[in-house]
């Protein structure tokens, strides 16, 4: 059964239990728990590996395939807190949206942030298995999330994917229901996400009507090309730079696309329940049940803003 639950603002920090035995412990009362392997094939059907970027890294990252799993935890980032919370938890899959290991590395010690993370993934036998641009192309993707949640129709990829299908690729484009202002359409995406210190940073004329809308969860500003060919009013991604925003207002005619700036973090947490559903439905399907939560851990690295008129 999946359970969703909203990262927390606050940095829970809840001290690990002891160490686990991977073989002994986490086999117990598990006779009738898929195996990891099985876990591997459902992934497979949602988020084809196939449909990642050339330059990704998908798959899994940690763990033996024959290992039960009772346990999965979703979430944005393979951070040492998250892996610390499905340790807590006893989770025996850790499903992340960031890979843990997009470069090449020479080494895994335990004297820095990865090889740690690793050395407590092998400590505590939890699996870890990246679902990164394959999650964001596929059918049900983090665009399509966010474009469902602002109630977006007609919706289609910004670009398709090589070897996808035709509704599948990165970013995605559709139509509002009715025109609405630009500060309402910010106003509706902040209230949508997670609660982060960045908040949506807008660019565009707050009373400007706008109905056709691009977006594209995660980082997104080299897709301006593609916003512009769909003709769309306004833009929704994160993590835009100053030049590329810069020189797509330059370009923009009458100031459009329009941009609202959101948080990395926020505007991928949003598919996580979405993942686990789908998850738990394919595995329902194929006779198993096992329990599958979101992270509760906010990973968005920034704690607060500062903006005119505060000190």
């Amino acid at each position: 059964m999946s359970e969703q639950t909203g990262p927390e603002t606050q940095q829970p920090s809840t001290p690990a239990e002891p160490e686990r035995e991977a073989d002994s412990t986490r086999a117990a009362g598990s006779v009738d728990a898929p195996s990891l392997a099985d876990i591997l094939l459902a992934v497979e059907e949602l988020w084809p590996e196939s449909l990642a970027e050339g330059w990704d890294a998908v798959g899994l990252v940690t763990g033996r395939p024959s290992q039960p799993v009772s346990k999965i935890l979703f979430a944005v980032d393979p951070v040492l807190e998250v892996i610390e919370e499905a340790a807590t938890w006893e989770a025996d899959l850790l499903i992340t949206h960031h890979p843990l290991l997009l470069r090449g590395v020479n080494s895994v010690a335990a004297n820095t942030p990865k090889g740690r993370a690793v050395h407590r993934l092998i400590e505590t036998a939890t699996a870890l298995l990246t679902v990164h641009t394959n999650g964001d192309s596929a059918v049900g993707g983090v665009s399509d999330v966010l474009a469902d949640a602002l109630g977006l129709e007609d919706v289609q990829p910004l670009t398709q994917a090589a070897n996808g299908l035709p509704e599948e690729g990165i970013g995605r484009v559709g139509d509002l229901p009715e025109l609405t202002s630009l500060a309402d359409l910010a106003g509706r995406l902040f209230g949508i996400l997670p609660t982060v210190a960045g908040g949506v940073r807008v660019a565009g004329d707050r009373d400007g009507l706008v109905r056709r809308v691009a977006v594209c969860g995660g980082a997104g500003d080299g897709l301006f090309d593609a916003v512009r060919a769909a003709e769309a009013d306004v833009y929704i991604t994160a993590d835009l730079r100053h030049h590329p925003a810069s020189e797509a207002r330059e370009s923009a005619p009458d100031g459009r696309p329009y941009l609202l700036d959101v948080s990395h973090f926020a505007s991928e947490w949003l598919w996580l329940p979405a993942a686990a559903a789908a998850l738990d439905n394919v595995l329902r399907d194929q006779g198993h049940e096992i329990d599958i939560r979101v992270s509760t851990v906010n990973t968005d690295p920034w704690d607060f803003i500062l903006t005119p008129g505060e000190g």
